[in-house]
């Protein structure tokens, strides 16, 4: 080999030796790149979208109400309402506020939750608990929350034509332990809604658990101007409104005109803890072509 191809072949062993280097070097530092990668890389998620992520959970949507139809079947709402209907409710919930907020309402317990009733299923006690909760809506510095508490036969969903989706019933079960993703927001302002839940066969268990306290308390604390509204199962023969009677501060009881008997008022009545405020709505006073409801008489007082 003469001396010019010894010093090229001394070259090109240099070259591909300073080739296997920075081969070895890039591979290196690959592994390096993907080991913090796999380790340590996260996706960037800030506080404020934890915590919207928290307070909005998969799966849980806006309840859409549409308001002509609360009109054409007799139900409040910001406009196209007689205003002596209007009228007779701004009436009930006005008593109903001042209790929860005002003086009295430091000698009840829990004077923000309200429980609607009545002695016999038909007398109108889920639309009487719509109406008071589209009016309290109305209210510039309250909101309310609408539970559907009649887990023996919940109706606001129906009424209000929207899915039963999960909700008290499904949270007492443990299915779920976020209170706010069984509290859905609606179309109109200052109305959210908790619906029934599925359907369980321990509803009274359930509904006189600790966990049922725990929530009674919560729902009563978390918002210091809330307004919460239980439609609740008749008080006759349903075990389960007096449970539900021993969490609330008022109680709300409907009584249909020329159908209630009073035996049946007293004796629903009994059952209600004497600690409690209790009033009583008239209904179906009056019947119109336009309103098959009619409008509401009430009384209130804290003894029977």
């Amino acid at each position: 080999m003469s001396t010019i191809e010894k010093a090229l072949a001394k070259k090109q062993q240099a070259k591909s030796t300073a080739d296997a280097n920075i081969d070895g070097q890039e591979a290196k530092d690959l592994q390096i790149d993907d080991s913090v990668e796999s380790d340590t890389v996260k996706p960037a998620v800030s506080e404020s979208e934890t915590s919207e992520q928290s307070a909005k959970p998969a799966g849980r949507r806006e309840i859409f109400i549409d308001n002509d139809k609360l009109t054409n079947r007799g139900f409040l709402h910001s406009g196209g309402n007689t205003h002596h209907q209007q009228e007779e409710f701004r009436h009930i919930k006005r008593k109903l506020i001042n209790n929860a907020f005002g003086p009295v309402s430091k000698t009840l317990n829990h004077s923000n939750l309200i429980m609607v009733s009545s002695s016999s299923p038909n007398e109108g006690k889920t639309f009487v608990s719509i109406n008071l909760a589209l009016s309290v809506a109305l209210e510039q510095d309250k909101t309310v929350l609408l539970v559907d508490a009649d887990v023996l036969r919940p109706s606001i969903h129906h009424e209000l034509e929207f899915d039963n989706q999960t909700g008290l019933l499904d949270y007492l079960c443990g299915d779920t332990d976020d209170v706010s993703s069984i509290i859905y927001p609606t179309n109109i302002d200052n109305l959210k809604i908790m619906p029934a839940g599925s359907a369980h066969l321990l509803t009274n268990e359930l509904l006189a658990s600790e966990r049922m306290a725990t929530l009674a308390h919560e729902l009563s604390n978390r918002y210091p101007d809330r307004v919460v509204i239980f439609d609740c199962p008749p008080l006759l023969g349903v075990t389960e409104t007096p449970v539900l009677a021993s969490l609330v501060g008022q109680a709300v009881v409907v009584v249909e005109e020329s159908r209630t008997k009073l035996d049946h008022i007293k004796k629903a009545t009994s059952q209600l803890d004497e600690n409690l405020a209790i009033g009583f709505v008239l209904n179906k006073t009056v019947k119109t072509s336009k309103d098959i409801y009619g409008y509401y008489g009430y009384g209130y007082g804290r003894n029977r």
